[in-house]
């Protein structure tokens, strides 16, 4: 073997241990990147945050949303269809943790929808069939359904006080 030959082969082992070097030193560390937090539309999920959280930032807001608890409990509410992303940063703007939130429909039995040509109208069947507010029904059906929602709380919040 000539002493070229020996050359190249020790420093392609060199090459080869700087890039396993590199790849270690520039890989994030962020836990559970590739793990999926599934939640139906209007409802919440628990997650344990990592140590040293300071940071909570959705990706986007109109799909979920999250609240910080006592104990490093994060609260995850389903808020629109759709994915985005959920990270949390340490105060060195580090990422602590990285997962993707996925919100889905209701997929229970008790939901029926009602479609009358392109309207659509959605109830809770359980055990009878009323009104619900659902993300896609349209418009008139929505905000008359939403509206009384409103008002119905609005009385329940005026007669507690």
């Amino acid at each position: 073997m000539s002493g070229l030959s020996k050359i190249c082969r020790r420093s392609s082992g060199l090459w080869v241990l700087a890039f396993l070097a590199a790849g270690l030193w520039t890989q994030t560390p962020a836990r559970g990147a590739d793990e999926v937090v599934s939640i139906n539309v209007d409802q919440a999920q628990l997650l344990n945050l990592p140590d040293r959280v300071a940071t909570i930032i959705i990706g986007n807001p109109l799909i979920a949303d999250a609240t910080v608890q006592g104990g490093g409990i994060l609260v995850v509410t389903g808020k629109g269809y759709g994915m985005t992303n959920l990270l949390a940063l340490d105060r060195n703007g580090r990422v602590l943790m990285s997962r993707m939130v996925e919100v889905r429909g209701v997929g229970t039995s008790d939901v029926v929808t009602v479609y009358k040509g392109i309207e659509r109208e959605s109830y809770s069947c359980a055990p009878n069939c009323e009104r619900r507010i659902t993300l896609g029904d349209s418009p008139g059906f929505f905000n008359a359904t939403l509206s009384q929602s409103g008002a119905r709380n609005g009385q329940a919040q005026g007669a507690a006080k």
